[in-house]
């Protein structure tokens, strides 16, 4: 990444932390109530059968409950989510299209691809942060590693030769593991997909050998046995797969990352619209049912209305474009 490109990225980082310190208070919804006049589409710019799929879906359900329309999820997956992206940012700004992003949608990829085809700042209103998802490193099952110290060791004794998997380039896996190599002195090759469900199909099918895929995307073929837990990216251990230690326990610090997602509508949607939608949302994401359903995923729902969202969106994209810069990746065309 070239020090101009660099400079002019930084100062959109920096201008979206200047938004974040704008009071933004959600405004009642009573002087002009709005409600749908149609079914909403909620877009999913990755696969159906994904984590980030599976969630939407159970929002969407009980949205469709609360908003009196039915909510439609519709997957538009390719170019690291950035063509479903695209397609919502210049979507009719009137409350009836929104989506569910995530680091990669609405951050990683203002420094990945030179032409996203949309900002991730300017041309979106936040609804609701709605958590993140524990990434967890996994290998094939005939891969001879059960620990992060034994997998460091056979990268390093084949450099290059060993190939880990991740939902895209930009992805929080595909950084993630980059961080991690960074921090190791390893050297894999990357294989992206379009989203998990190819991915985790590939590494049960022993065609690649690494993942650090979100907790939500393995968890059910962890428990199987049909593919190996060996590292929680996180601080502490999680408490659905405890006998799984951290990176942190196994001797790699600074390597911990997390993928976070939030709901976002076109910029120019009326604020009443914006209002009701977040309402909604942000109600859904405290319901016992949905949080069970969700937490069965491996996602940590931490729910953020706007005004506390756009800070933490505007943290994360400093976050992970310094990632980005160590990991030395370079914007694709």
């Amino acid at each position: 990444m070239t020090n101009g490109t660099w400079t002019t990225r930084r100062s959109a980082i920096l201008g979206l932390g200047a938004l974040a310190a704008t009071p933004a208070l959600i405004r009642s919804a009573s002087a002009q109530a709005w409600a749908p006049a149609r079914p909403v589409k909620l877009v999913v710019a990755y696969p159906a059968g994904g984590p980030t799929d599976g969630i939407a879906r159970i929002v969407a359900q009980d949205l469709s409950t609360t908003l009196g329309q039915q909510v439609v999820v519709e997957n538009v997956g390719g170019a690291s989510g950035s063509i479903g992206t695209r397609q919502v940012a210049k979507a009719d700004p009137d409350g009836h299209t929104i989506t569910f992003g995530n680091n990669q949608t609405h951050g990683n990829n203002m420094f990945l691809l030179k032409e996203p085809g949309y900002d991730a700042v300017k041309d979106f209103a936040p609804l609701a942060g709605a958590g993140a998802f524990e990434h967890i490193f996994v290998v094939k099952n005939d891969l001879p590693v059960k620990t992060i110290p034994e997998l460091i060791a056979l990268a390093k004794s084949k450099p290059g030769e060993l190939n880990y998997g991740s939902t895209g380039v930009g992805s929080g896996s595909h950084l993630s593991t980059e961080l991690f190599m960074v921090r190791t002195g390893i050297k894999m090759t990357h294989v992206p997909y379009r989203g998990a469900a190819p991915l985790v199909q590939d590494i049960v099918g022993n065609r690649i050998d690494v993942a650090n895929s979100t907790m939500a995307s393995v968890f059910t073929q962890i428990q199987a046995g049909t593919l190996r837990g060996i590292a929680i990216g996180s601080p502490q251990r999680n408490a659905q797969l405890p006998n799984v230690p951290t990176l942190r326990e196994q001797g790699v610090a600074n390597a911990d990352a997390e993928s976070w997602t939030g709901f976002f509508a076109p910029a120019a949607t009326p604020q009443p619209a914006l209002d009701r939608l977040s309402r909604e949302i942000l109600a859904a994401l405290g319901k016992p049912a949905v949080v069970e359903a969700i937490t069965k995923l491996g996602f940590t729902i931490t729910a953020r209305d706007p005004a506390a969202f756009r800070p933490y969106h505007a943290q994360e994209m400093q976050t992970w474009a310094e990632i980005i810069r160590a990991a030395n990746i370079q914007p694709a065309g």
